[in-house]
């Protein structure tokens, strides 16, 4: 009866509630039945959610204790999409740095016109020497006029690459005019042989050689300054028959003719190769003939690849010689390895259109017949180098070539002609390495000179309108103190074949450190990919490794 009168009194007003005595002495009380449902119901499910919620804990805190929990799988994954997403930041930055670089190459700056007012400098060739200082010089205060036969620079050390295909010769040239349109003053580079200077009058006379003629024929141009870099020419040695018969090794040209001159039939003859001259250039060509021939040849023509023969003849008692002893043996071991065929001690005398007449070590005379005879024994001067020589005997007396000071001013016309790389004799070697070094060292010369006639200029006007000159006089003399040339060995580097190299580096002041294999070859390989003048030719050159290594090397004639 107590119970049926709660529940009305749910529904009745609370005005019409009337309860029993003895139920309204008990309310009085407060006991747990008289609590309202509704707190009942909220207290009730709030009790059985804690309930539901420990319960659940507890069992998650078991399975961690026997799995090892979810936390370090949490961390573990929260570090693995955090490294994602900043390795997909650097791809983006890298990437967008790239296109940046190679839209602003191809995106010129507008240039000053060249001032006649400004002193000229002439520059003679466009190897690495011409190059290099090209590449650092301020072209502001002067005009520059670029004369070479060929209007871009040759990144030669990879040279014995493009006659095989794994680079392709595009590939590792530079137009000049992609150097020169980037100067703040606009240069003159003009295609043509340079065959003739006028020391004292101070012109250089010079003949189109582009392939575009026109109707002016020979040209003479003055200069203030006049920076010498023809380079050097091929070596024959006065060895009757090279020249009408061998491939030499030093220009693009070369390395074209040699793959278009890879033999097609009288196989005994014709797939033997023959290289001549035992340094670097020899060495590296001999090396990638060999991986040609054991990487493409064996799998698209194997049944003419195991008849290839690879001879190597040297004059001196060793290969390599600039290298130490340890690293010479590494490469005749690894010539030996990959079956070539390595004559020191052994002089060319003679050769014709199908056999080299050798003069071996123990002094018999043979006939090497040979399908592809290469040329790399040296190299001597340029006719004009030679007729510079003819017009100064007195001083220039070096048959190696020109003679310089320590400041690279070629003697007998110190006050404005300047010689560097290989046309010129000094006691450094004559590498790219050198003639690198030579143009950096050149332009910085040139930016000085700049600044003494700069403070000359004004000091004649201060002393004109009676202004202290002192400070203007420190700075002269400061200007005019130039720093002589000073030759920084980087080292020295080769490719042997199958994928290694070696190389001698400079440690301390009077050591070295050797090293050769498949390491050695990743450096070289980064070393002269360090060494290309411009993204776009990283960039091509990369892409022709990569073919090679994808799909092998480029067999076909050009």
């Amino acid at each position: 009866m107590a119970t049926r009168s709660l529940r009305c009194s749910r529904a009745a007003p609370a005005a019409s509630r009337t309860f029993p005595p003895a139920l309204v002495s008990l309310s009085s009380q407060r006991p747990f039945s008289t609590m309202p449902a509704q707190r009942f119901l909220r207290s009730f499910q709030r009790d059985s959610t804690n309930s539901a919620n420990a319960a659940a804990a507890a069992v998650t805190a078991a399975a961690g204790a026997t799995s090892g929990g979810p936390g370090p799988q949490r961390k573990r994954r929260g570090f693995f999409r955090t490294a994602g997403r900043v390795t997909g930041v650097l791809i983006l930055a890298a990437f967008g740095s790239y296109a940046y670089f190679v839209w602003q190459s191809s995106h010129p700056p507008d240039q000053i016109p060249q001032d006649p007012s400004k002193k000229t400098i002439v520059i003679l060739g466009s190897g690495w020497g011409a190059t290099s200082l090209l590449t650092s010089l301020d072209t502001e205060p002067y005009n520059v006029i670029v004369i070479s036969p060929v209007n871009y620079f040759l990144f030669t050390p990879l040279l014995p690459s493009v006659t095989v295909g794994t680079v392709d010769a595009r590939s590792i040239t530079q137009a000049t005019r992609l150097i020169t349109r980037f100067k703040k003053r606009a240069v003159q580079v003009i295609e043509a042989q340079a065959d003739d200077i006028d020391l004292k009058n101070k012109t250089v006379t010079f003949e189109d050689t582009s392939p575009i003629h026109g109707h002016v024929g020979k040209v003479s141009v003055p200069y203030d300054y006049l920076v010498y870099a023809v380079g050097s020419e091929n070596s024959t040695f006065g060895i009757q028959g090279v020249k009408d018969h061998a491939c030499f090794l030093k220009e693009v040209g070369d390395a074209t003719k040699i793959r278009n001159r890879l033999p097609q039939e009288e196989v005994d003859r014709l797939l033997h190769y023959v290289v001549v001259g035992g340094g670097p250039t020899g060495i590296e060509y001999a090396a990638e003939l060999r991986d040609w021939v054991n990487g493409d040849l064996k799998r698209w023509y194997p049944e003419i690849a195991h008849r290839v023969r690879v001879t190597l003849i040297e004059a001196l008692p060793n290969v390599l010689p600039m290298f130490s002893k340890h690293l010479i043996e590494y490469t005749e071991s690894t010539f030996r390895q990959n079956d070539i065929n390595i004559m020191t001690r052994s002089m060319v005398k003679d050769c014709d259109s199908e056999n080299v007449t050798v003069k071996t070590a123990s002094g018999e005379i043979t006939k090497i017949p040979y399908g592809l005879l290469v040329w790399a024994a040296g190299n001597t001067t340029r006719q004009l180098t030679r007729n510079i020589q003819a017009a100064l005997p007195d001083v220039q007396t070096e048959r190696r070539g020109l003679k310089v000071d320590d400041h690279m001013r070629m003697l007998g016309a110190e006050d404005s002609v300047f010689a560097l790389g290989d046309a010129t004799a000094t006691s450094w070697a004559p590498t790219a390495q050198a003639a690198s070094q030579q143009g950096t060292y050149l332009a910085k010369v040139f930016a000085q000179m700049a600044r003494k006639d700069e403070l000359e200029k004004k000091l004649a006007a201060a002393q004109q309108t009676g202004e202290d000159t002192a400070v203007i006089e420190k700075q002269l003399a400061k200007a005019s103190k130039i720093r002589p040339f000073h030759y920084s060995h980087q080292g020295s580097l080769a490719y042997v074949g199958s994928d290694r190299a070696i190389a001698d580096l400079p440690w301390g002041e009077a050591g070295s450190i050797s090293s050769a294999g498949a390491g050695t070859y990743l450096f070289w390989r980064s070393a002269y990919f360090s060494l290309l003048f411009s993204l776009r030719n990283r960039s091509l050159v990369a892409v022709d490794w990569i073919k090679t290594a994808v799909f092998g090397r480029d067999c076909g004639r050009e």
